[in-house]
C-alpha cells in the first residue's frame, strides 16, 4: 500500500511540475516567413494599406472613441472580450513593442509579457500575413498612429476561461503551420485567396468554430472553410457550397457589394457594415477583382436558381385581399414601397428579400434586428451617400414583428421557420437593455 502511495505522490508531483512548467516557460514565437532586408522601409502608404487590408480599425476602435484605442465590446459565446489599445502610448498601447513583440501578437496571439490574447484577435488567419504585411503595419501604427492614453476593460469571461494560460493548450490545438501557400498558380487569384485567407480574415466570421470553438477550417483544405458561421446571434452566410449566399454572383457584384456595401442582390448588414465602412471600400481596383475572382472560383458550379414566374406570394400582395393573413398585411403597410411584391427590391438601392440569406438564416435574429433597429448602409466614395431602412420597434407589437418576419422567411421562394413573440420579446428587451 505504502508503494502504490508513493507512486501515486510521485505521479502528483510530477503532474504539479508539468503544469507549472506549461504555465512558466515562456513560449517561443513564430520567426518570419520571408526573408526581407534588415532595413526594409515600407512605401508611403503601405502601412495604411496593410491596415484596411487587415480591417484593423473595425475591431480597436468603440464607439465614439478614439480611433484605435481600443475598449470595443466583442460578444462571445463565453462573455464579452475588450479590443485592447493598438496606439503607439507607452502606458496603455504598444509604444513599447519591438518589432518581434509587434509579430508575436499577430501569429501567436502574444503580448510582450507572456499573456496570451483571446481568439478574437484573428491571430489564426494573421498568421497567413507575408512579412512585409507584418513589417507594414508594424511601421503604421508605431510611426503613424498618434498616441491615445486608454485602457481598455479587462475581459469579462468566467473561471476557467479567465484564465489566460490555459490559451497556450488551446493554441496547440488550434493553431495550423504559420504561412501562405497558396493553392493556385494563377498570381490573380493567389493574391485573391491570400486577401481573403489573411488579412481579410474572411472565415473568423464565415466558418463554423469546432468543439473548442476554434475556426473549423482557415482554408480550402476542409469543406467547412466559408461555409458560414454566427456572431452574436447574427447569421455570417456561407460564401461557398450548397448553401452559398453568393451563389449565382458575377465578379462585378462582389466588387460592387465590397465597395458600396450594395448590389443587385443585396446590402450588407450587421457586422459587415463595419468591413465596408473601415476596410473594403479602401481596397485598390486590382485588390477588389482579385478577392471577387477567387471567391467566385469557389463557387463555380453553384448556380442561383429562381423561376421568374409569379409566386403566391406576389400574387397574394398584389391582391389585396382584406382577409389576407396579418404577416401579408403588415408587409404590404411597412415593407411593399421598397421591397415589392416580387420581393426583388431595387438595384443597389432596396435588397431583395427573396432568397435573402439574412431572411432564411436558420436564427432569425439578425432579422428581427433589423425589423426592430432599422439599419444604414454607409456611404462609400463609390456611393457617396448613406441609405437608411427605419426601424419599427415603436410601431409594431412582439406579435406583430413576428407575424411580419414569419411571412418574410417563408414567401416567395424562402423556406425559412417562423418566428415567435417571445423571440422578438427577448431581443427587445436586450436592445432597450443596452440603451439604459
Amino acid at each position: 500500500m505504502r508503494t502504490l502511495l508513493n507512486i501515486v505522490l510521485g505521479l502528483v508531483v510530477l503532474g504539479g511540475v508539468a503544469l507549472l512548467a506549461f504555465i512558466a516557460v515562456p513560449v517561443q514565437p513564430t520567426p518570419p516567413q520571408q526573408q526581407v532586408a534588415a532595413d526594409w522601409q515600407p512605401e508611403e502608404g503601405q502601412g495604411e494599406y496593410a491596415m484596411r487590408l487587415a480591417d484593423c480599425a473595425a475591431c480597436h476602435t468603440a464607439p465614439g472613441g478614439e480611433r484605435f484605442a481600443g475598449g470595443r465590446a466583442i460578444e462571445s459565446p463565453l462573455g464579452t472580450i475588450y479590443s485592447s489599445n493598438i496606439t503607439p502610448d507607452d502606458e496603455t498601447g504598444i509604444g513599447g513593442w519591438s518589432l518581434e513583440d509587434f509579430r508575436a501578437a499577430l501569429y501567436d496571439g502574444m503580448r510582450p509579457d507572456g499573456t496570451h490574447l483571446y481568439p478574437a484577435m484573428p491571430y489564426e488567419n494573421y498568421r497567413k500575413l507575408t512579412e512585409e504585411d507584418v513589417r507594414a503595419l508594424y511601421h503604421y501604427f508605431i510611426e503613424e498612429v498618434e498616441p491615445v492614453q486608454n485602457a481598455a476593460p479587462e475581459a469579462d469571461l468566467p473561471f476557467p476561461f479567465d484564465q489566460r494560460w490555459t490559451l497556450r493548450g488551446w493554441k496547440w490545438l488550434a493553431l495550423d503551420e504559420p504561412g501562405f501557400r497558396a493553392d493556385t498558380d494563377d498570381p490573380v487569384l493567389a493574391r485573391g485567396e491570400y486577401i481573403v485567407e489573411g488579412p481579410g480574415h474572411c472565415s473568423a466570421c464565415h466558418t463554423p468554430r469546432n468543439a473548442i470553438m476554434a475556426e473549423a477550417a482557415v482554408d480550402t483544405s476542409d469543406e467547412a472553410f466559408l461555409s458560414g458561421g454566427e456572431i452574436a446571434g447574427w447569421t455570417a452566410p456561407a460564401l461557398r457550397g450548397p448553401g452559398s449566399a453568393i451563389a449565382g454572383w458575377s465578379q462585378e457584384d462582389l466588387v460592387a457589394i465590397f465597395s458600396t456595401g450594395r448590389n443587385a442582390h443585396a446590402a450588407v448588414n450587421g457586422e459587415m457594415q463595419l468591413v465596408i465602412q473601415d476596410s473594403t471600400q479602401y481596397m485598390s481596383e486590382e485588390d477588389l477583382a482579385a478577392m471577387s475572382a477567387y471567391l467566385v472560383g469557389l463557387n463555380e458550379g453553384v448556380l442561383l436558381e429562381r423561376s421568374e414566374d409569379v409566386t403566391e406570394t406576389e400574387a397574394l400582395i398584389a391582391s389585396a385581399d382584406p382577409d389576407m393573413p396579418l404577416g401579408a398585411r403588415l408587409y404590404i403597410d411597412n415593407c411593399n414601397a421598397c421591397h415589392f411584391a416580387n420581393g426583388r427590391g431595387a438595384d443597389e438601392v432596396f435588397p431583395e428579400l427573396d432568397g435573402n440569406s439574412l431572411v432564411t438564416a436558420e436564427s432569425p435574429t439578425g432579422l428581427i434586428s433589423m425589423i426592430l433597429g432599422g439599419s444604414e448602409l454607409p456611404s462609400t466614395p463609390k456611393r457617396p451617400y448613406s441609405l437608411r431602412m427605419p426601424g419599427f420597434s415603436d410601431r409594431l407589437t412582439d406579435e406583430e414583428v413576428a407575424e411580419l418576419a414569419s411571412f418574410v422567411r417563408q414567401g416567395w421562394s424562402n423556406d425559412a421557420a417562423v418566428v415567435s413573440a417571445d423571440d422578438v420579446a427577448d431581443l427587445r428587451g436586450e436592445a432597450e437593455a443596452k440603451v439604459e
